[in-house]
C-alpha cells in the first residue's frame, strides 16, 4: 500500500511555478449565499476561464495585466458582468450573488472545463416530470430507462448504453456522496434502491457515461449518476397529490431555523414523505413508503462548511410478478393479473451522512466526509411458478442485513506547473459491508419454509486511493490524466456449510481525457478509460478461478457544438469491452459468468430554446451489444437495449404556469442468445402541468397519456402452470401502467 502511494504522489505532484502575471479568485452564491459549483467564470477579452469549485470558488491565473470583461453564468441564474482590472503579481478577487431566471441556453458555454451544465439534471428538471419517486429522477438522464416490476418498493431494473444492468451492476449511484449500491446484496450484485431520497430534496443529480473518473470506482463502468439534496429551503412547503388506484402522496418540508440571508447562519430543515398505492393490478400491491431526511448546513467561517444528515426509509408492498404471455392467451388470467399474488415484500434504510470542507490559504481545500447506514431487506418471488416444485410452487424468499460504513477524503489545489495552468485532486477512502443473514430459501405463502438454498454472514471491504490532473496545455488544448488503485477484500461465513474463506485482489484504474476548443463555440473531446465491477462475494470464494474484478475498457470521441444562442448540439461515439459480463440468476439467487462482451454506439443530444419559456430537448441512442466468444446468431445479448431516445417540450414563466410533454421510445429487442424471442419495444407519452398563485401550487400528472398497452420488465422465463404437464420457455413481463392521472396541491408556509 505504501508503494501505491509513493507512485500516485510521484505521478501527480509537480512544482508550483512562481507566476508573474495577475491572478484573479472569487466566490458565486446564489441569493441565499449558498455557493454554486460548476458556474460559469470568462475573461472576454484573455478567452480565459474557469468553473467555480464545490466552495463556488474560481481561480483564474497568468492574465496579462490590463482592462477585461468578466463574465460569470449559470443555467438558471442571471448573467453578470463587471469591467475589472489586472496587475502584474497582484490579485483582484471578486464576490458575485447571482439571481435567478428562466432557464436559458444562452447560459450554456461550450469552452475547455466547463463540461459541468452538459451533464446535469436541476431540480427545475425534476419539478416539471412526472416523477413518483427519486427512481424515477434517473430516466431524465439521457439513454437511460428503468423498469420495476415488483409491486413498486423494489429497486428498478436499469437500462443503459446497452446493458441490461439488474438493479445496478453497472452504474455506480451516490446521494450526497454516499453509496447506494449494495455489493453482494441478496438480490444481485450492485443492488441500487433509490426510493429513500424525497424527490423535492434534491438539488441536481451529476451525470456522465464510461468508465472515464478517478473518483469513481467500483460499478462505474457504464456510467455514474451522483445525486445532491438540497442544502438548506428557502421557503417551508405542505404538498398533497392524488389520483387512479388509491394512490395518495404526502410531503411535507419545514425549516426549522428561520431563513437568513446572512452567510454564517446555519441551516436546519426536515423532510417527509408518505405514499400509499394500490396499483393498477387485480390484486392490491399495498404499497406503503415513510421517508424522511434532517439536514443541517452551516458557513463555519469563510473557509470551511460543515454538513450533517440523518434519513430514515421504510416500505413494505405486495406483488404480482412477471406473467407468462400464454397464460393472458388462455384466458386463465387478464393482463394485470397474477399467477402468484403472495409476492412481495418489506425494506428499510437508515443513514446518517457527515461532510466537512475547509480551505487553506493557497485556495487549495480538503474534504472530509463520514457515512453510515443500517438496512433490512426482504423480498418474495416466483419466477418459474410450478416448475421445480408442482405441489408448493417455486417461490423464493431473498433476505439480509447490513451494516454499511465508510469515509473519503479528498484534496483539490489550482497549480502553474512549468508555466502552464492546472488543478490536481488526490483522494483516499474505504467502505465496508458487514451482511448478516444474507440467505435464499426456498418459500410457501411466504411465511413457510420449506428449504434454506443459501444462508450465511458475508464481510466485504473495499480501500482505494486516487489521482487526478487537469493541466491546460494551450489556449485550445486541456488534458486530465487520472489513476486509481481499489483493494477488496471478501469473507463469506457459510451456515449451511460451515467455512469462512476469504479472498482479497487489487486493480489499478487509469484514465485519459483530451479536450480541445476548436472555436468558442465548438469542443472536441476524446474519452478512454479503464474501470472495473465486483464480483458477489459469495461467488468469489466459491469460484476462486474465475475473475472477481474483471475490467472495462472504454474510448469515447465526441463534440459539444453550440451553433447558435438557442442551439445545443452533443455527439458522442463511443466503445466500451468487457472482460467479463455478469448474469444475475434469480430463482437460483447467483451471479453467473457470461463472458466476454462488446458495445459501441452513437449518441446524440439536441436542446432547442424555442422561446424565452419554451424549451425543447431530444436524445437519441443507438447501440450494438455483442457476446464476443459465442458463435454467429447466439452472440446477443439478452435484454441489452439497441435504439432509445427521449425528449420533452418545457414551458416555464418562473411566475404562475409551467409545464411538460415528454416522450420515452425503447425499440424492440432480443429476449435471448440468438433473437428467437423479442422484447417489446414501446413508445410513452407523458404530462405534467403546474399552477402557481400566491402560496398555492396546483399540479395535475398524467402518465402513458395515450393509454398505450405495453410490456415494462420482460424476460425470457421456462415456468410450468399448475394445470400444465410440461414446462414453457417465453416471454414473461410486467404490464406497464395504463393511463394515469394525479392531482397535488402544495402550500408554501
Amino acid at each position: 500500500m505504501r508503494n501505491v502511494v509513493f507512485t500516485l504522489g510521484l505521478l501527480f505532484l509537480g512544482f508550483q511555478a512562481i507566476a508573474q502575471s495577475g491572478q484573479v479568485t472569487g466566490t458565486i452564491v446564489d441569493e441565499t449565499g449558498e455557493p454554486l459549483m460548476g458556474a460559469n467564470v470568462l475573461l472576454v477579452e484573455a478567452s480565459q476561464g474557469s468553473a467555480t469549485n464545490k466552495l463556488g470558488k474560481f481561480y483564474l491565473e497568468n492574465i496579462d495585466s490590463g482592462k477585461y470583461q468578466l463574465q460569470v453564468s449559470f443555467i438558471g441564474f442571471e448573467k453578470y458582468t463587471k469591467e475589472i482590472i489586472i496587475n502584474d503579481q497582484q490579485k483582484t478577487e471578486i464576490d458575485v450573488a447571482l439571481s435567478p431566471v428562466n432557464l436559458s441556453l444562452k447560459d450554456v458555454e461550450v469552452r475547455l472545463g466547463l463540461a459541468e451544465n452538459q451533464s446535469q439534471i436541476s431540480a427545475i428538471d425534476v419539478s416539471l416530470r412526472p416523477i413518483k419517486s427519486s427512481q424515477d429522477v434517473l430516466q431524465i438522464v439521457p439513454g437511460l430507462f428503468i423498469a420495476q416490476h415488483a409491486g413498486g418498493g423494489k429497486a428498478e431494473q436499469i437500462f443503459l448504453r446497452g446493458f441490461d444492468i439488474d438493479h445496478g451492476t453497472d452504474i455506480a449511484l451516490t446521494v450526497d456522496g454516499m453509496p447506494v449500491n449494495m455489493v453482494s446484496h441478496a438480490h444481485g450484485q450492485g443492488y441500487s434502491d433509490l426510493h429513500f431520497v424525497i424527490p423535492e430534496t434534491i438539488e441536481k443529480v451529476d451525470f456522465d457515461k464510461g468508465p472515464y473518473y478517478a473518483d469513481k470506482g467500483n460499478l462505474n463502468t457504464a456510467g455514474f449518476a451522483s445525486f445532491s439534496t438540497k442544502k438548506r429551503l428557502n421557503e417551508s412547503l405542505i404538498k398533497v397529490e392524488g389520483g387512479q388506484f388509491n394512490t395518495f402522496r404526502g410531503v411535507g418540508l419545514f425549516n426549522l431555523l428561520s431563513p437568513s440571508n446572512r452567510k454564517y447562519d446555519p441551516s436546519l430543515y426536515l423532510a417527509t414523505e408518505y405514499a400509499i398505492s394500490d396499483g393498477y393490478f387485480e390484486s392490491p400491491q399495498n404499497f406503503n413508503r415513510f421517508n424522511a431526511l434532517l439536514k443541517y448546513n452551516q458557513r463555519l467561517d469563510d473557509r470551511s462548511t460543515l454538513e450533517i444528515s440523518a434519513s430514515a426509509f421504510r416500505s413494505r408492498w405486495s406483488a404480482s410478478g412477471q406473467i407468462p404471455q400464454r397464460a393472458i392467451d388462455s384466458g386463465e388470467i387478464t393482463r394485470f393479473g397474477a399467477i402468484d399474488d403472495t409476492e412481495g415484500g418489506q425494506t428499510s434504510r437508515y443513514n446518517f451522512n457527515a461532510q466537512l470542507i475547509s480551505e487553506f490559504n493557497d485556495g487549495s481545500f480538503i474534504e472530509n466526509q463520514f457515512f453510515l447506514s443500517k438496512y433490512d431487506f426482504n423480498l418474495v418471488s416466483n419466477f418459474t411458478f410450478f416448475l421445480n416444485d408442482p405441489v408448493f410452487g417455486d417461490q423464493i424468499t431473498q433476505s439480509e442485513s447490513r451494516t454499511m460504513f465508510g469515509s473519503k477524503h479528498s484534496y483539490w489545489n489550482n497549480w502553474s506547473v512549468l508555466g502552464l495552468d492546472a488543478s490536481t485532486e488526490i483522494g483516499i477512502g474505504f467502505r465496508h459491508d458487514l451482511i448478516n443473514d444474507n440467505r435464499l430459501s426456498r418459500t410457501f405463502q411466504k411465511n413457510t419454509i420449506l428449504e434454506d438454498l443459501a444462508f450465511g454472514d458475508i464481510r466485504e471491504s473495499n480501500i482505494y486511493l486516487f489521482a487526478k490532473e487537469q493541466v491546460s496545455l494551450n489556449s485550445k488544448l486541456e488534458l486530465t490524466a487520472g489513476l486509481r488503485y481499489d483493494w477488496f477484500r471478501f469473507q463469506y461465513m457459510d451456515k449451511l456449510a460451515p467455512s469462512q474463506p476469504r479472498v482479497s485482489q487489487g486493480v489499478f484504474s487509469p484514465k485519459l481525457k483530451l479536450s480541445y476548443a476548436v472555436k468558442p463555440n465548438l469542443n472536441l473531446f476524446l474519452k478512454s478509460g479503464i474501470g472495473f465491477h465486483s464480483n458477489d462475494s459469495r461467488v468469489v470464494v466459491a469460484r476462486s478461478g474465475e475473475q472477481i474484478l474483471p475490467k472495462a475498457y472504454g474510448l469515447d470521441i465526441g463534440s459539444i457544438w453550440k451553433p447558435s444562442e438557442k442551439l445545443l448540439v452533443n455527439l458522442a461515439f463511443w466503445r466500451l469491452n468487457l472482460d467479463q459480463e455478469f448474469v444475475y440468476v434469480g430463482d437460483e439467487g447467483i451471479v453467473e459468468a457470461g463472458g466476454k462482451t462488446t458495445r459501441q454506439g452513437l449518441e446524440l443530444g439536441l436542446r432547442y430554446q424555442l422561446t424565452p419559456t419554451l424549451y425543447a430537448s431530444a436524445d437519441v441512442n443507438y447501440t450494438d451489444p455483442k457476446a464476443v466468444e459465442e458463435a454467429e446468431g447466439q452472440q446477443y445479448i439478452p435484454l441489452a437495449p439497441t435504439f432509445t431516445s427521449i425528449g420533452s417540450l418545457i414551458y416555464d414563466t418562473q411566475k404562475r404556469f409551467s409545464g411538460s410533454l415528454s416522450y420515452r421510445l425503447l425499440g424492440d429487442r432480443s429476449a435471448n442468445e440468438d433473437k428467437s424471442l423479442i422484447a417489446d419495444g414501446y413508445f410513452l407519452l407523458d404530462i405534467s402541468m403546474n399552477y402557481r398563485f400566491g402560496r398555492f401550487e396546483f399540479g395535475l400528472t398524467i402518465e402513458n397519456l395515450l393509454n398505450r398497452e405495453w410490456k415494462e420488465a420482460q424476460f425470457e422465463t421456462e415456468s410450468r402452470l399448475f394445470s400444465e404437464s410440461s414446462p414453457t420457455s417465453e416471454i414473461h413481463f410486467t404490464p406497464g401502467t395504463p393511463f394515469q392521472a394525479r392531482l397535488s396541491l402544495g402550500i408554501k408556509l
